[in-house]
């Protein structure tokens, strides 16, 4: 392997002068910037194996200097210098054996080509595992059209058509698919407002939180009785939330606390034991909000006693949801509850979420009204209404099933 170093005002030259001092098969070792130019170490009848000797300082490469166009500039040896001083000697021996690969233009080129084409590949193949599917699992295809237009993500919209038995009746097999959905979804069966406790209301800005505890504190008071509730907002951020709750506080004649910290939080609920029901309205923070930590700390001081359920709007996209679920993963949930149900087209987003989360659905929202607009959570509802939201959807188009479900149904038949 014979190896030059070439100067050359820019890169472009430099380059030139490799092609043509050593030809088209020169590998380039390093390029590095110099004052009045670059300088670019190249190789022809590249050893590979001969480099890694080299960096182990096991042999010298054989270097050809071309004539100089500026001050000779000393090349660095292939093998280790003897340390003058401890260890930083061996500093400057380990950046001697140091190879940089540069960024050849040419190179960088052809690599955006292979991921190009790779692409190009990926997307034929993924088509013709489709057009392969069409053809020889039409009922399964024809439940994936029908679960796509749920809004489903394409992985659950894959899992359900997989647990379907299949007969020549696709009313029947759409029926099984739907069923597959409902036992995915899990519910709390009403727990807040049978069992009552310390419960914390998390999620970002604008999903409902304040109007869902005003909900949840009217439904108690309803079924149990007056004098059995407690509010407390840790919401110190917005002065209209406070004022908001306190509203909804004098008409259910329940008192309104704010906890600015851990520990005025962990005197309220001390002071607080003899309610049924203590109901906390969190600050709305997004996903990305460094205020998260906070939030997360202060319930945790509850020390246990609170149990947590994110807010999440259904009119979200997927994407979103599933960010918020992550980003409160510090703290337990025990559930979400989903609100604005009246203003979405497609349940299947956030349908998706709670099913592949298994993060359990206590309540439903689709209004404002207090407390009307606030049911318990039933999977097989959910379903039903998601189908109905259905008829307004458009047809999935074909290139974008065979790009969501060619990979699928080619691995699930592999």
């Amino acid at each position: 392997m014979k190896i030059k170093r070439y100067f050359a005002a820019d890169m472009r030259q430099a380059l030139q002068m490799v092609r043509e001092g050593q030809g088209p098969d020169a590998v380039i070792l390093s390029n590095r910037k110099l004052d009045g130019g670059v300088e670019i170490v190249a190789a022809v009848d590249y050893d590979e194996a001969l480099v890694e000797r080299m960096t182990r300082g096991e042999s010298k490469p054989s270097v050809v200097e071309p004539p100089a166009r500026k001050p000779a500039q000393a090349q660095p040896s292939a093998t280790p210098a003897r340390p003058s001083a401890g260890g930083e000697g061996e500093r400057r021996s380990a950046a001697a054996n140091r190879i940089v690969w540069s960024q050849d233009p040419a190179i960088s080129a052809m690599r955006d080509e292979i991921k190009t084409l790779r692409g190009l590949v990926e997307t034929q193949l993924t088509g013709i595992a489709w057009g392969e599917a069409r053809q020889h699992q039409p009922l399964r295809v024809q439940v994936l059209e029908r679960l796509t237009r749920l809004g489903l993500s394409a992985r659950l919209c894959n899992e359900l058509a997989g647990q379907v038995r299949y007969q020549d009746d696709a009313e029947h097999n759409w029926r099984q698919a739907l069923g597959q959905l409902a036992r995915r979804i899990p519910v709390t069966h009403d727990d807040i407002l049978s069992r009552g406790g310390v419960v914390a209301l998390v999620g970002p800005t604008g999903v409902g939180k304040t109007t869902s505890v005003a909900k949840l504190a009217a439904r108690y008071t309803l079924r149990h009785g007056p004098d059995r509730v407690a509010l407390i907002t840790t919401d110190s951020y917005r002065i209209g939330a406070q004022q908001q709750l306190r509203t909804f506080g004098r008409l259910l004649n329940a008192p309104v606390y704010v906890a600015n910290d851990a520990a005025e939080l962990a005197h309220l609920l001390e002071t607080l034991r003899n309610k049924s029901l203590v109901l906390i309205d969190t600050a709305g923070t997004s996903q990305r909000d460094v205020r998260l930590a906070e939030q997360a700390a202060l319930l945790n001081a509850g020390g246990g006693l609170v149990h947590t359920y994110v807010v999440l709007s259904a009119t979200t996209q997927r994407k979103a949801l599933e960010e918020t679920v992550r980003a409160f993963g510090n703290i337990a949930l025990d559930g979400c509850l989903l609100t604005k149900l009246d203003e979405t087209a497609s349940l299947g987003e956030a349908l998706s979420v709670v099913a592949e989360q298994q993060l359990p659905v206590a309540y439903v929202s689709d209004g404002q009204r207090v407390p009307e607009d606030l049911q318990t959570a039933r999977a097989n509802n959910l379903v039903t209404r998601s189908v109905g939201m259905m008829r307004h959807s458009d047809a999935p188009v074909e290139e974008a099933l065979a790009f969501s479900f060619g990979g699928l149904v080619s691995n699930a038949n592999g």
